[in-house]
């Protein structure tokens, strides 16, 4: 078991991973299950800093998949209002299986790579319900999160396998890939009674380069994180793993 894994409960009464092939005609449609980079956004919405990364191990899905189609007016490039149509996945709980690893592509936070010292702080934001605003693919899907209990059961516990195709996967950022470029990642998630286990973006199948991008820099005028002392020292000692 990993000792900085945390697992967390998110609920909310709607959400909208937006499938990019419904985006171009202005009418979104969600996919039906979240995509890694959206849970991923979640982590980074309970704690986040540039030292660490956040790995999705898994997500459990607790209600039934529903959709909703709801009426939008959305503000047109060109003034004025439009009308479409959003589909959104209604009444939406998960439990999230997360952990955190420093970031490699970030030799220069090194200083910061104190694991104690961010899990500690990740475990209290969670208990708070997050430092940001947690939402559920878009700002619109507002959602709440709390500790989670991998043992709550699944409404689709029992009913094997399920496929869902090729799937948008992630995003591939500068400090991420060793390369100064944005890339979308895809893969073909399954989940299996009730639970989904992610693969890494490094292990996604397929990779669509989308522009070139530098990583942003960070420094003593921009990130406290490296004049901060050590925090909590005895990491490997500590027995409240959850």
């Amino acid at each position: 078991m990993k000792p900085n894994r945390l697992v967390v409960k998110v609920t909310g009464p709607y959400a909208l991973f937006t499938d990019p092939m419904t985006k171009i005609g202005g009418e979104k449609s969600t996919l039906m299950i979240p995509s890694y980079e959206a849970l991923r956004g979640i982590m980074e919405s309970i704690y986040w800093k540039p030292s660490i990364e956040w790995i999705i191990e898994s997500v459990k899905i607790l209600n039934p998949i529903r959709t909703e189609r709801k009426g939008i007016r959305p503000i047109k490039y060109d003034g004025g209002n439009d009308l479409s149509y959003y589909t959104y996945l209604a009444d939406v709980s998960y439990i999230i299986t997360a952990h955190f690893e420093f970031n490699k592509g970030r030799p220069d936070l090194k200083n910061d790579w104190n694991s104690n010292k961010h899990y500690f702080i990740g475990k209290r934001s969670l208990e708070r319900g997050g430092r940001r605003d947690v939402y559920l693919g878009t700002r619109e899907c507002q959602a709440y999160v709390e500790p989670g209990n991998k043992d709550e059961p699944s409404y689709y516990a029992g009913m094997g396998e399920m496929q869902f195709g090729l799937m948008y996967h992630s995003f591939s950022y500068p400090d991420q890939n060793g390369k100064e470029e944005l890339d979308a990642l895809f893969w073909y998630p399954k989940m299996v009674d009730g639970v989904i286990q992610y693969c890494t973006p490094q292990q996604c199948e397929k990779r669509v380069f989308i522009r070139k991008m530098k990583a942003k820099k960070f420094d003593n005028s921009n990130f406290t994180g490296l004049l901060e002392k050590d925090l909590l020292t005895g990491y490997q000692e500590r027995g409240d793993v959850i």
